[in-house]
């Protein structure tokens, strides 16, 4: 008998957690770090499901840290077991999971200084760096259509698909018995767009009978990627123009790389101005390094421009920075100028410093590229208010905010929809998971209207499903 426990990204975005019990085994797809409010998502992150030694494995979607940012903390309370991934996302967990661990370092010192002038007791540290290389240890990389098993002697096996989502992202299929027939549960992880800059597709996946799918934008659609190259045109010549700024927090794996692959489109067209751009972010930039290592896991037309010898995320007067001081340095840099930094939703990281030095001048710009969390700063700017609090000061929001979804990393509604048709009639039933309530709610009722699955349940955290 198969049962479905749901732990993180019940109705939410963030902590993307799901338990498989199997035959007296338990295995967890994905062990991601909650986010958004701080009070919630520490005690969030430090309470354990279960005792480590009751999971006998640990497969993960993808290297986002809201999918694989608790792994080091399972690792540090004693978890010793195998964690699969696909081989690029390995490698991004290497250099994510490091900067995690070093935020988190950063922010328990800060907030403890508090606490001991007050005469409370200090937090302890959620992980630190030597918990992220025991956990990079028990990673073991699996190519995409590769059969493995993920517990030995359990008659239940685990196949990765390309999801199109970020590099090495993955759905993942579960083969297991039922009443003695064969029966197949996908978990979606993270669905990518169709047509997106420089990876493959998502993959269709086979003779599903369970479905358990995202649903970050069950009710709406993007714009076409037309749109989305005459709006960053448009932006860019606004600034250039104003001789102003042009302020755009991006996730350092997978937009950041996006961003660079339109920009290096729109250059080679002679569509806009050589104009100076930065990535002011050393994550980025290794998550760069990596992508450009990967070209196996371009798409045909990005395969094509990588055959030429050409750098397909670079273009004339690009620059990335490394050491605070060039990061400092840019505050006194002129406009025009376009600065890409993280974090993406704006909850840490060397954007801050850009908002802060920049969003109170009417002449400058910030676009938002995705998806942003509930109280998340990233989500106070989408909503305008003002002003808003960094570092403890508030600063009025005076610069115009743009947002562009297109750039998001997730399939929209259609996309979602063309996802589960894909897998073709045999689903019989879905759960929606990875989504704020409504747009679960829509994806629910799209999957039964346009898709036909007859059965469609959105878990609550914690919520058991007995015999799937």
């Amino acid at each position: 008998m198969l049962n479905l426990r749901f732990i993180g990204a019940a109705q939410t975005t963030t902590g993307s957690m799901h338990a498989v019990e199997y035959n007296g085994h338990r295995i967890l797809l994905d062990c991601g770090l909650m986010q958004g409010h701080r009070k919630e998502s520490f005690e969030a992150n430090r309470a354990m499901p279960f005792p480590p030694h009751e999971i006998d494995a640990i497969i993960l979607s993808h290297a986002h840290i809201d999918h694989s940012g608790r792994l080091p903390a399972f690792v540090r309370a004693g978890y010793k077991g195998p964690i699969y991934t696909t081989p690029a996302t390995k490698e991004l967990c290497d250099i994510l999971l490091r900067d995690s661990a070093f935020l988190q370092e950063r922010d328990v010192e800060y907030v403890n200084k508090k606490r001991i002038r007050q005469g409370k007791n200090p937090f302890e540290l959620l992980y630190d760096q030597k918990d992220v290389e025991n956990t990079i240890s028990l990673m073991r990389p699996i190519p995409y259509g590769e059969v493995f098993s993920p517990v030995p002697g359990l008659d239940l096996k685990a196949t990765f698909y390309d999801a199109g989502h970020i590099l090495g992202s993955a759905s993942i299929a579960l083969d297991y018995q039922k009443l003695g027939k064969s029966r197949r549960l996908l978990f979606s992880g993270d669905i990518g767009q169709w047509n997106t800059p420089f990876l493959r597709d998502p993959e269709p996946v086979p003779n599903v009978d369970v479905l358990i799918t995202e649903s970050t934008y069950g009710d709406r659609d993007h714009p076409t990627r037309e749109n989305i190259q005459g709006r960053i045109k448009d932006y860019v010549s606004f600034i250039c123009q104003h001789k102003s700024k042009l302020i755009i927090p991006s996730f350092a794996v997978g937009r950041t790389q996006q961003l660079l692959w339109i920009v290096h489109q729109l250059t080679r067209k002679g569509a806009i101005p050589n104009i100076p751009f930065y990535v002011d972010s050393p994550l980025s930039a290794k998550a760069t390094e990596i992508t450009r290592r990967h070209t196996n896991l371009f798409n045909e037309k990005t395969q094509e421009i990588a055959a030429r010898d050409e750098d397909p995320f670079d273009f004339p007067n690009l620059h990335f920075t490394q050491t605070v001081e060039d990061s400092m340095a840019l505050n006194s840099i002129k406009g025009p100028i376009v600065i890409i930094s993280a974090s993406g939703m704006c909850e840490g990281g060397r954007i801050l410093h850009h908002l802060k030095n920049n969003i109170q001048d009417p002449l400058n710009l910030v676009l938002i590229t995705g998806f942003q969390a509930e109280n998340t700063l990233g989500r106070r700017l989408v909503e305008g208010v003002t002003p808003v609090k960094i570092y403890g000061d508030e600063y009025d929001l005076r610069a115009t905010v743009f947002t562009i979804n297109g750039l998001s990393a997730h399939a929209d509604r259609q996309g979602l929809i063309r996802y589960a048709k894909a897998l073709g009639p045999s689903v019989r039933r879905a759960f929606c998971v990875h989504g704020e309530p409504e747009f679960c709610l829509a994806n629910q009722k799209n999957l039964v209207e346009e898709v036909g699955i007859r059965r469609v349940d959105i878990p609550v955290r914690g919520q058991l499903f007995e015999d799937v």
